[in-house]
């Protein structure tokens, strides 16, 4: 079986040092830039997206700010936490504690809608077209907002998923009823949508002690199947869907295909933005083209055949959908 994880990885890493030296802001104004990425889609054989936190950021998935007081304003005032990415690395005294934190962190991240559509408007923009997903998000938003499962690689894991401690195990186990429990054992209540909200008498910052998930199969404690070491599992979902990328990757290569990176930074840049750009520097019909806001830019090697694109990445789609709806 093919690993396109490690293959795109070995991919970003060779090419790191000789195309990310001489970067450009791009070509053409805004307005010349989505014209071309609208185009560009159109003309396309493949799309391979890639996404990064930036595309959950537009979507209103944020992790600081009111949204984060909203969900955790009693850990901020006893532990003086101020985001939700921090908080992922606290020390807490207890496991009743650290589940009451990371149960909110999941259920709000990775179990409701997002409060902007874009990942719906990207999806509608690529109707009909066939196209590809790699992304290091972990809050499943492609598959909630209904892409297909199989064309999704999440490389970092899943915020819906636990694995045993002991990672030998090899396996993954679906956490949502788990996770609604723990929710439940704090004092949230479920309101007329479905959706779990704090009550206004406020709510425990610790679970049931019963609640502690155990691994059934192992009896180890469980912890969140994401990437933060060499202990994540790479399951048999996981490994189906990197062999699948690499076999996608190879059945494309030197047709016209778009490489459309959204909200990537540089946490991981040789798992999306690097190989994209070697990708495209050596297919004469790519294309490559970085929405994002902030970090907006291209190897200078490419920049004839790239589309950079800053500003909110919802805003940007919705001015393409535009632009191919009254073409």
């Amino acid at each position: 079986m093919s690993d396109g994880y490690r293959e795109t990885i070995s991919e970003g890493i060779g090419c790191a040092g000789t195309l990310g030296e001489k970067l450009t802001l791009g070509k053409g104004t805004t307005e010349e830039n989505l014209r071309r990425l609208a185009d560009s889609i159109e003309a396309a054989d493949a799309i391979v997206v890639g996404a990064g936190a930036g595309l959950s950021t537009s979507a209103g998935l944020t992790y600081s700010g009111e949204r984060f007081m909203s969900i955790f304003s009693d850990f901020c005032r006893e532990y003086g936490i101020t985001d939700m990415y921090s908080g992922g690395f606290y020390r807490f005294p207890s496991p009743e504690i650290m589940w009451a934190w990371w149960s909110r962190h999941i259920y709000f991240n990775r179990y409701i809608e997002p409060p902007r559509p874009v990942y719906r408007d990207l999806l509608s923009l690529l109707e009909g077209k066939d196209y590809f997903v790699i992304t290091t998000n972990v809050d499943h938003q492609f598959q909630r907002a209904g892409f297909d499962k199989r064309r999704l690689f999440y490389t970092q894991g899943d915020y819906g998923l636990f694995q045993s401690t002991d990672p030998g195990n090899g396996r993954t186990y679906d956490n949502e009823d788990i996770v609604c429990r723990m929710l439940e054992s704090q004092g949230f209540v479920r309101d007329a949508s479905g959706v779990y909200s704090i009550p206004e008498g406020g709510v425990s910052m610790r679970i049931d002690p019963e609640l502690i998930p155990v691994c059934p199969d192992d009896g180890k404690p469980m912890t969140l199947n994401l990437r933060s070491d060499d202990t994540f599992v790479e399951d048999d979902g996981w490994r189906e869907a990197s062999a699948r990328y690499s076999d996608y990757l190879a059945e494309h290569e030197g047709s016209r295909v778009l490489y459309l990176e959204l909200g990537v930074g540089y946490n991981t840049p040789v798992i999306v933005k690097y190989p994209f750009w070697s990708r495209t520097l050596k297919n004469p019909q790519a294309t490559y083209a970085c929405l994002n806001y902030g970090e907006t830019f291209c190897p200078s090697a490419i920049s004839d055949r790239s589309i950079c694109i800053d500003g909110d990445i919802g805003d940007t789609l919705t001015r393409v959908i535009g632009m191919k709806r009254f073409k």
